[in-house]
């Protein structure tokens, strides 16, 4: 399934010539950052009435990959594999069964007039390549400002793994966290960076162990706020203890 990815960053006050003193809507439209449809992340992927294979069907499949590969799939070492390959897919893949918005629904009023933002970093995920359907993995870096009610701190996480335990990108992936924390808590703004090493480029391909990549998203304060940004990034970015 190939995701539909819109640009992630506005663009730069230059991209407008200084002659352009009313930018277009479409101008507009093309500054502006992109917004993800709610249906990603205020219900669960997976439909009750969607059609999907049968657990034989599956199973069946999996057998199909092992003969193409060159493999016996009836002998004595791979004759259970099928169904365990099946197991493993309904585990890995359970952030389409998962309604993002029930994880952040529950809030809590005691702030006591605090004001700044939550930052929970270091949150360790693996994630699945939707190119290779293969692993990528990493940690995810979050903030929000919260308006009067705050959300459990492990609730981020769990965010995170729903939306990691589905094919991905981790542009995607990145923008999914910050649009689902910025619509259901409403916070003043909402920060993301996650980092990951993505095996479909380290163990086949160019083969680069070791390679990063970065991906950040930032709504409201952290959007607007350049020093907001900095010292969201100086907090991610400071030791660890």
């Amino acid at each position: 399934m190939d995701a539909l990815i819109k640009s992630l960053r506005p663009g730069k006050p230059s991209d407008i010539k200084p002659s352009e003193n009313k930018p277009s809507e479409a101008k507009l439209a093309e500054i502006r950052p992109a917004e993800l449809d709610p249906s990603e992340f205020l219900a669960a992927a997976v439909r009750p009435d969607q059609p999907r294979p049968s657990r034989a069907e599956a199973e069946q499949a999996v057998q199909t990959l092992l003969g193409y590969i060159g493999e016996n799939p009836d002998r004595e070492g791979l004759l259970d594999t099928p169904r365990r390959v099946v197991e493993a897919f309904d585990e890995l893949y359970q952030g389409y069964h998962q309604c993002p918005a029930e994880v952040l629904n529950r809030t809590f009023g005691e702030t006591a007039g605090y004001d700044d933002f939550v930052l929970v970093r270091d949150i360790e995920f693996t994630s699945q390549c939707e190119h290779h359907m293969m692993p990528f993995y990493g940690k995810a870096h979050i903030a929000y400002t919260p308006v009067e009610r705050v959300v459990g701190l492990s609730k981020l996480a769990r965010l995170t793994d729903i939306f990691a335990r589905r094919l991905q990108t981790q542009e995607h992936l990145t923008a999914q966290i910050a649009a689902a924390i910025d619509e259901i808590l409403k916070p003043r703004g909402v920060a993301v960076m996650i980092e990951a090493e993505h095996t479909c480029m380290s163990v086949r391909g160019v083969a680069k162990h070791g390679a990063m990549t970065f991906t950040s998203r930032f709504t409201g304060m952290f959007r607007d706020n350049p020093a907001e940004q900095a010292r969201f990034l100086s907090m991610v970015r400071g030791p660890s203890r």
